[in-house]
C-alpha cells in the first residue's frame, strides 16, 4: 500500500538538491534558458462531501447535477487541453451524504480497507490535497486511520499501513497541543516534469516543483469541540502562510499554491476569521484555491451559467475581480461543491533570471461546470468511476432504506421555508425540545433543577433549502399510503437534519439575546423597497441558509414578525411568548446544536458561555428516535405551527423567491397564500415564485 508519508522524504531530497539547482541547469542541455515559456494548469475540486456518484441517497434517485464521476470527465478534458497540469483538492470530502455516515459510523471502514472517496481520488491520480472543517467530524482517530497518519496526539491511535490517499495531504495551521507540531505535513513539494518551449521554438522537458499548503477555519475548535478540545490548536491563516512560504521557496518550490478551505471576506483581518482567504494573497503565494463557501468564483464562463453569489459580488472590486478571478493580483478559483464544477487556473510562466515568473496578464481562471461546452449539454459521467465504489454504493442504499416504523400524512419539505413553511423544521424543533425538557426533568444537577420552570424553546434551520442548487431542498414525501405502508426510513432524518456530526446542546439566554438571535437570522432577507417597480429578490443569496434559525415553542407559544422593509438589525417586531411581549430580562432555555451554541454563525452573545447542556447525542439521532416514538406524524401536530410571518407590506413591483421548479402545488397545499405563482427559471435553474408580502 503506498503511503502519503513518502512525501516527507521527497521534501528532504528537494531540500538537499535545491541549492545545487544552478549547477544542474548549467550541465543539462535541456535546462530552460532565459525566455523559455511554459503553460501550467492547476485543477481544483472542493467540498465533494462524499458525492462520488450522481446520486441522491436521501431521495433514492439519480441526480445529474452533481457527482465526482462527472467532475472526472471535466478533469479528463482539462488534462487533454494541457498536459502540464496539477490536480488538487481543497477538502470537505469525507462527510456530507449517507455514504459518508455509513463508512464512518454505521459500518466503519477498516484499516485494511480504503474509503470509497480515496478509491476514486487515487484512481484519478490526484497530485495533492488539503483538508476542510468536516474532515474532523468523525474524530481524530478515524481521520488518522483513513489518511494513514500519526498526529502525535495522546489517546489517538495512529494509522498503520491503512488504506489512504496516494498523494500528500497538507495542513499548515492545525498544531498538536502535546507535540507543538502540525498534525499533518504543513506543506509538500510535488515534483513534476512539464513541457516547455525555448525561444528558438524547440520543446524541452522541464523539472518543475509545485509547493502546496493547506488551511482550515479556526472555528473547527468550536464546531468539533468534542473531538478537538485540548488536542489541537488552530493558528491564523496569514501567520501560518508567512511562516511556510519562505520555507517552500528555500526548498525549491517554483510555484506556491495555497489550498484554503475558507471563503472570501474583506473585513479587517483577524487570526480567528472563518473566511480569511483574501489575506493569503499578501503572503507571497502564486495561486489560491478556495472552498468552504460552496460558491462559484470567478463568474461562470459558460453560456447561461449561474450568476455569481451576491456575497461575493459585494467584495471590494479593487481587491477582488469576480470576472478575471484575480485577487490582489493572485489568480484564485472556487469550484462550488458536491463535484459540480472544476476549478481551472492556467498560467503562462517565463523563465527569467534563473526562475519561473508568472505572466499575470496571460493567466486564465475558470470555474467550469457540467454544461461548459454549449450551456445546455450535461457532461457524461466517467464510466470508470462507478465500478470502483459499486459495493459501497449498494451498501449505502441498503442502509438508507432500513425502516424507522413511522408514517407521515403530509409532505415535509423546505421549498418555501423562507416564506414561513415549517413542515420540515417543526419536527426537528419538537424533537430537540422534547429531549431538553426530559433531560432537565431527569437531572439531579442542582443547577439544572433550579431551571425547571424556565421556558424551553427550540431552534433549527432549513439546512437543505437551496444552498447547493435548485435540487438541494429537503423533501420527505407522505408515507401513510397503501402504496407505501413501510413508513419513514433511515434516510429521512438525514434529509430533515443534514449534519450527522452535530450534537444537541442547550443554552440559557435572556429576552435580549433572543431578539438579537432572531435579528441575525433575519439578515437572510434582502432589504425590500416597497416603492420599487422593478423585481426584487427576497433572498438574493443562499450561501448562509444554515443561519436562518426558526424558533418554536410548545403550543406555538412563541410568535414574532419579520419586517423586510427595515434594515438588518431592526426587523423583528411583535416578539411574544404565551401572548405577552418578551422583555429583555426574560429567561429562556434554547435547544440547539453544538455548532450554534459554541459560536457558529457569529450570533451575538451565543459563544459557548451560555451553554448549560452538552448532550452526547447527535441531533440527527435525536430526530430519528423522536420519529420512532411518535408512530404517526401529522400536519396538524407536527408541521403547521408557523411561529413567524412577515409584516404585511404592499409593493409596487414584483418580489420573488427562488426555489425548486414545479412546486407551486406544495405551497398551495400548505396554505401559503403569499406564494402567488411560479415564473421563469433563472440562470441557476431556480424557479422564480411571485411573493405577495401583503398576505
Amino acid at each position: 500500500m503506498t503511503k502519503p508519508n513518502i512525501y516527507v522524504s521527497a521534501i528532504a531530497v528537494l531540500a538537499l538538491t535545491a541549492c545545487n539547482s544552478k549547477n544542474l541547469e548549467i550541465n543539462d542541455p535541456n535546462a530552460p534558458v532565459e525566455g523559455t515559456i511554459m503553460k501550467v494548469t492547476l485543477l481544483e475540486t472542493t467540498d465533494i462531501h462524499q458525492n462520488l456518484l450522481s446520486y441522491d441517497y436521501y431521495g433514492l434517485k439519480a441526480d445529474t447535477s452533481l457527482g465526482l464521476e462527472r467532475t472526472a470527465s471535466l478533469i479528463n478534458a482539462a488534462r487533454a487541453e494541457n498536459p502540464n497540469n496539477v490536480l488538487l483538492d481543497d477538502g470537505d470530502n469525507i462527510q456530507g451524504t449517507l455514504l459518508g455516515d455509513y463508512q464512518a459510523v454505521a459500518s466503519p471502514v477498516s484499516c485494511s480497507g480504503t474509503l470509497a472517496l480515496h478509491k476514486v481520488t487515487n484512481a484519478l491520480k490526484y497530485d495533492g490535497g488539503g483538508l476542510g472543517n468536516h474532515e474532523f467530524n468523525y474524530g481524530l482517530g478515524f481521520l488518522s486511520q483513513i489518511t494513514n497518519s500519526d498526529f502525535a496526539v495522546p489517546g489517538v491511535q495512529k494509522g498503520a499501513n491503512c488504506g489512504a490517499p496516494n498523494y500528500p495531504l497538507v495542513l499548515s495551521n492545525v498544531v498538536g497541543v502535546a507535540s507543538q507540531k502540525p498534525i499533518f505535513n504543513p506543506y509538500a513539494i510535488i515534483p513534476k516534469t512539464f513541457k516547455a518551449t525555448k525561444p528558438d521554438g524547440s520543446t524541452i522537458d522541464v523539472k518543475f516543483n509545485v509547493g502546496i499548503m493547506g488551511f482550515v477555519p479556526p472555528q473547527i475548535l468550536d464546531w468539533d469541540q468534542k473531538n478537538l478540545a485540548g488536542k489541537v490548536v488552530v493558528n491564523g491563516v496569514q501567520e501560518s502562510a508567512n511562516q511556510y512560504v519562505p520555507e517552500l521557496r528555500n526548498k525549491g518550490a517554483d510555484l506556491i499554491v495555497a489550498l484554503s478551505h475558507g471563503g472570501l471576506d474583506d473585513s479587517p483581518y483577524s487570526p480567528k476569521m472563518e473566511n480569511g482567504s483574501l489575506y493569503l494573497t499578501t503572503t507571497g503565494i502564486d495561486a489560491l484555491l478556495l472552498g468552504h463557501s460552496h460558491l462559484i468564483f470567478p463568474k461562470a464562463k459558460e453560456v447561461g451559467g449561474p450568476a455569481i453569489d451576491g456575497s461575493l459580488a459585494k467584495l471590494s472590486p479593487t481587491q477582488v475581480n469576480t470576472t478575471t478571478g484575480m485577487i490582489n493580483g493572485v489568480p484564485a478559483v472556487m469550484a462550488q461543491s458536491w463535484g459540480r464544477r472544476l476549478g481551472i487556473i492556467t498560467m503562462v510562466l517565463k523563465y527569467t533570471s534563473g526562475k519561473w515568473v508568472v505572466q499575470k496578464e496571460q493567466t486564465n481562471v475558470e470555474s467550469r461546470g457540467f454544461k461548459y461546452t454549449d450551456g445546455t449539454t450535461i457532461v457524461a459521467a466517467d464510466p470508470s468511476i462507478a465500478p470502483l465504489v459499486a459495493t459501497e454504493h449498494q451498501a449505502t442504499i441498503n442502509y438508507a432504506t432500513q425502516p424507522l416504523g413511522t408514517t407521515t400524512n403530509f409532505e415535509m419539505s423546505a421549498f418555501f421555508a423562507l416564506v414561513g413553511d415549517v413542515s420540515a423544521i417543526q419536527i426537528v424543533n419538537q424533537a430537540q425540545l422534547d429531549y431538553v425538557k426530559n433531560f432537565i426533568t431527569a437531572s439531579t444537577d442542582p443547577a439544572l433543577v433550579a431551571l425547571k420552570n424556565v421556558p424551553v424553546i427550540s431552534t433549527s434551520a432549513p439546512f437543505k433549502a437551496g444552498r447547493n442548487g435548485a435540487g438541494d431542498f429537503t423533501d420527505v414525501a407522505p408515507t401513510a399510503t397503501i402504496a407505501n405502508p413501510v413508513g419513514l426510513q433511515v434516510r429521512n432524518p438525514g434529509d430533515l437534519y443534514t449534519f450527522s456530526n452535530n450534537n444537541l446542546q442547550a443554552v440559557r439566554i435572556k429576552g435580549s439575546d433572543l431578539k438579537n438571535w432572531l435579528e441575525t437570522a433575519a439578515k437572510q432577507f434582502a432589504l425590500i423597497d416597497p416603492n420599487l417597480a422593478t423585481e426584487q429578490d427576497l433572498v438574493p443569496s443562499y450561501s448562509t441558509i444554515f443561519n436562518f434559525d426558526v424558533f418554536y415553542a410548545e403550543n406555538n407559544a412563541l410568535k414574532y414578525q419579520i419586517d423586510v422593509t427595515k434594515a438588518a438589525g431592526s426587523r423583528i417586531v411583535n416578539l411574544t411568548y404565551a401572548g405577552k411581549s418578551i422583555a429583555d430580562t426574560d429567561d429562556f432555555i434554547v435547544a440547539t446544536n453544538d455548532f450554534r451554541a459554541g459560536g457558529g454563525g457569529n450570533f451575538p452573545g451565543i459563544d459557548g458561555s451560555k451553554t448549560i447542556i452538552k448532550s452526547p447525542d447527535a441531533n440527527q439521532t435525536i430526530v430519528a428516535e423522536y420519529l420512532k416514538k411518535q408512530g404517526a406524524i401529522t400536519a396538524a401536530a407536527n408541521g403547521s405551527a408557523q411561529s413567524w410571518i412577515f409584516v404585511k407590506t404592499t409593493t409596487n413591483g414584483p418580489v420573488i423567491l427562488r426555489s425548486a421548479p414545479g412546486k407551486l402545488a406544495v405551497a398551495q397545499a400548505l396554505g401559503l397564500a403569499r406564494v402567488k405563482s411560479e415564473g421563469s427559471l433563472d440562470a441557476s435553474g431556480y424557479a422564480k415564485y411571485a411573493i405577495d408580502l401583503s398576505k
